[in-house]
């Protein structure tokens, strides 16, 4: 993962294009602490509208196809999961509670979900049907999946993009905003919403995931088995939700580690339902 010193990159253009340090969740028990470096011109709020215009359009082609579910039993148990799961994301961030939190169902063999800025989420039945998974396991993944969101790894992503070109170009860029700062803009725009995530994102992902479910009431053990499963589907070639979000016995351990942190609000969930 870049340093943080490399985001802002030291460097004048990078310094007048507005970066600026933020911390966009809490920590919460698992301690997800890291300071993030943004972009003051991509706010969240124009990050959030733009997956929402792309969320939109990957619903209509879904629904054109006749492969948008949203009726089925598997479709009504997804989001009687999600509820329970962005009933605690203002834990994390207060603000999540205003957010327009959508989540369809895709009929699709693809072993893939994903939760976009602003909380849009798309999940595919493939993961359910192939992969037989529990409610809790679904948490897992949705609440790993959300804490991205939460996180605002793909505006991270943006930024670091965006500050990367502008230094390149030059200072001069920022005077003019000409075609090339536009251009730049669009990569750094692509970079965000396509790329997967580095390593240091996902291992956050998988911790604020992990605590969100258990504040839920999902048994957090379920995060374990999820990867076991998914590593057992690879069959030597890695579904497309592990080649995104690569496993390891490194990531399992990293999980089982935090797994007693989240135990006691597992445990408190439970009783409480």
């Amino acid at each position: 993962m870049a340093k943080p010193l490399y985001l802002c990159g030291l460097t004048a253009a990078l310094l007048l294009a507005g970066c600026q340090a933020v911390n966009t969740t809490s920590g919460g028990a698992v301690g997800v602490e890291r300071q993030q470096y943004m972009f003051s011109m991509l706010s969240s709020q124009e990050v959030n509208q733009m997956y929402a215009q792309s969320y939109q359009q990957t619903l209509g082609e879904a629904a054109s196809k006749g492969v948008l579910d949203r009726n089925s039993g598997n479709a009504r148990r997804l989001r009687a999961i999600t509820d329970r799961l962005i009933a605690k994301a203002p834990i994390f961030r207060p603000d999540a509670a205003q957010w327009q939190w959508e989540v369809n169902l895709i009929k699709s063999d693809e072993l893939n979900a994903n939760c976009g800025p602003g909380g849009k989420i798309i999940f595919y039945s493939g993961l359910m049907d192939r992969l037989q998974l529990t409610d809790d396991e679904i948490a897992a993944i949705m609440g790993h999946e959300m804490a991205h969101a939460l996180r605002e790894h793909s505006r991270e992503a943006m930024s670091k993009a965006y500050g990367l070109g502008l230094a390149k170009q030059g200072a001069g860029a920022l005077l003019g905003l000409g075609e090339g700062t536009m251009a730049i803009a669009d990569a750094a725009v692509e970079y965000g919403m396509t790329l997967p995530n580095s390593r240091g994102n996902e291992n956050e992902a998988d911790l604020i995931g992990l605590e969100l479910a258990a504040r839920a009431g999902y048994n957090p053990n379920a995060a374990i088995s999820l990867w076991q499963k998914m590593a057992q589907a690879s069959n030597g070639a890695p579904p497309e939700f592990m080649s995104t979000h690569p496993s390891s016995s490194s990531r399992i351990a990293s999980l089982q580690a935090a797994i007693p942190k989240v135990m006691p609000l597992y445990e408190q969930a439970r009783t409480a339902r």
